[in-house]
C-alpha cells in the first residue's frame, strides 16, 4: 500500500507548503484539513477563505502580486458595490466570486461544504483529497481592547491593530470532524501541521474534540513547521499576537503550545531550537516553488526520522 500523508493548514503559509507537498508526492496520496473558522457571510455569499486561498495556489491561478485571491482578478463588481454605498472593506473580486456563488447555491441544494470542495478541486484537476475541517459551522471571534470582533473584521477591515486578548471558537466543541478528516489523520504514515498561525488558524481545527483527540491517538509521527523566523513572523499577527498574549515569541512556546502530540517541530535556519521537543532545521522561507519542496522535503524527513 502506497504511503498517505495528511497536512493541517489556513492560510497562505500553509498553501504554500501544501503546494510544497503537492508537487513531490505521488497523486492521491495527500490530504489537506483546511481551517474553516475563518469562513463568513459577506452579501449573502458563503466565504471560505482559507480553502479558496489553497484551490488558488494549488491550481496555478493565486494573484503572485496580491498574495491573496486570483491571478488576472478585476474588480468591476467592487466598483459597483461602492458607488452603491456598499462596505467595501472585504473585497470580491469579479472572478473570485464564482466560487462563491456557486457555493451558495450548492449549500442552498443540500450539499455539504465537503462535496462541493470536492467538485472544485476535480473540476481544477487536482490530485489530492481537500477537507474542510468541519461541515458544521464554527467561527473565529477575537477578544480584542475594542471588544468582541469576528475574524474578518479584526484580520481584514481592522488589519489586526485592536489588541488581543482571546480567541473563541464558537461552534467548535458540538461540531464535528467532517467526513474523512479523523480517518486521514489515523492512518497517515505522517500528519504535518503547515506554518499558520497556530492561534488563529491551526487552534480552530484543535478546538474541534474529534480532530485534536485524533492528533492524541494517531500512530503516525506528528511533525509541525514553526511560522517563525527569527523570532518574528514572516507574514501575518503571530508575533504581535504571541507578544499581547504575554507569550515568548520563540519555539519553544510554539512547541509548548501544540503540546504532547507534538513529536517534532521543523525550525528556521539558526533560530532557538525547542527545549522540549525534537527538532530538525531548513530554510523554511517559501518565496519560490523550489523553497516550498525544500521546506517540504525537510519535514517529510523528519515525519520519517520520528517514525524511525
Amino acid at each position: 500500500m502506497s504511503a498517505r500523508y495528511t497536512v493541517l493548514t489556513g492560510g497562505v503559509g500553509g498553501a504554500k507548503l501544501v503546494d510544497g507537498l503537492y508537487r513531490i508526492l505521488p497523486p492521491h496520496s495527500l490530504t489537506a484539513i483546511v481551517n474553516t473558522g475563518d469562513d463568513f457571510r459577506h452579501y449573502g455569499l458563503p466565504v471560505s477563505p482559507d480553502i479558496d486561498t489553497l484551490l488558488y495556489t494549488l491550481s496555478g491561478r493565486s494573484n503572485q502580486t496580491l498574495g491573496w485571491g486570483r491571478e488576472g482578478e478585476t474588480w468591476n463588481f467592487m466598483a459597483a458595490l461602492t458607488s452603491l454605498g456598499g462596505e467595501n472593506w472585504f473585497n470580491l473580486g469579479d472572478g473570485d466570486l464564482a466560487l462563491h456563488v456557486l457555493r451558495g447555491h450548492a449549500l442552498a441544494s443540500g450539499e455539504t461544504l465537503t462535496s462541493i470542495i470536492a467538485s472544485f478541486a476535480a473540476a481544477w484537476n487536482l490530485a489530492l483529497t481537500i477537507l474542510p475541517m468541519t461541515d458544521d459551522a464554527v467561527a473565529t471571534f477575537v477578544d480584542t481592547d475594542e471588544g468582541l470582533l469576528p475574524f474578518q473584521r479584526y484580520f481584514v477591515e481592522r488589519r489586526c491593530e485592536p489588541k488581543l486578548l482571546s480567541v473563541q471558537f464558537d461552534g467548535a466543541q458540538a461540531a464535528a470532524a467532517a467526513p474523512g478528516v479523523v480517518e486521514a489523520i489515523m492512518t497517515s504514515d505522517a500528519v504535518l501541521v503547515a506554518p499558520s498561525n497556530p492561534w488563529l488558524s491551526v487552534d480552530p481545527l484543535l478546538a474541534i474534540p474529534t480532530i485534536r483527540a485524533a492528533l492524541v491517538a494517531t500512530p503516525a509521527p506528528v511533525v509541525a513547521v514553526s511560522p517563525l523566523v527569527g523570532g518574528t513572523a514572516v507574514k501575518g499577527p503571530t508575533a504581535k499576537l504571541m507578544a499581547e498574549l504575554g507569550l515568548a515569541i520563540t519555539n519553544d512556546t510554539i512547541a509548548e503550545h501544540y503540546g504532547s502530540w507534538l513529536d517534532a517541530l521543523l525550525i528556521h535556519g539558526d533560530d532557538d531550537a525547542p527545549a522540549g521537543a525534537a527538532h530538525a532545521r531548513t530554510d523554511t522561507l517559501m518565496h519560490t516553488a523550489d523553497d516550498r519542496i525544500c521546506v517540504a522535503r525537510a519535514a517529510l524527513a523528519l515525519a520519517e526520522g520520528c517514525s524511525g
